[in-house]
């Protein structure tokens, strides 16, 4: 009884199973990286909070153009750049990239690695040039 109806009816099954998948999938997208800070809220904890930008491309990205004052902290180097890591502790940390995909991982790693206080930039320096915001070179 029940193999006939499976057997039957296997294609709305694979349809229900895909979108329940699809529903539950932002949410464990979404738990990576920590809090997500836009664009504005990264500029009030920078300006109200003296929060510290750090850039997670790689140093060629980061020479076209970043937010200003941000530190180069490519994401491979996080684990060789410990030491400088233990100043940042202080201030809450927002880490950028291009889109912000890059710079979950790299929160990850930076709470793992004991910084309290870490934000990633959503949608990376991308959105920032998108909202109008200053750029450096």
């Amino acid at each position: 009884m029940i193999e006939t109806f499976v057997m039957a009816n296997w294609p709305l099954i694979a349809v229900a199973f895909v979108s329940g998948a699809m529903l539950v999938w932002p949410v464990v997208a979404g738990s990576r990286g920590g809090a997500k800070v836009s664009t504005l809220q990264a500029t009030q904890l920078i300006n109200q909070k003296d929060a510290v930008i750090i850039d997670v491309r790689e140093q060629a990205e980061f020479a076209r153009g970043h937010i200003a004052n941000a530190k180069s902290f490519p994401a491979k180097l996080i684990e060789e750049r410990r030491a400088e890591l233990e100043k940042l502790k202080a201030a809450p940390v927002i880490v950028s990239c291009d889109t912000g995909m890059r710079a979950a991982a790299a929160a990850d790693k930076l709470r793992s690695l004991g910084v309290p206080d870490v934000y990633v930039l959503a949608g990376g320096v991308n959105a920032w040039r998108d909202a109008g915001l200053p750029v450096a070179k």
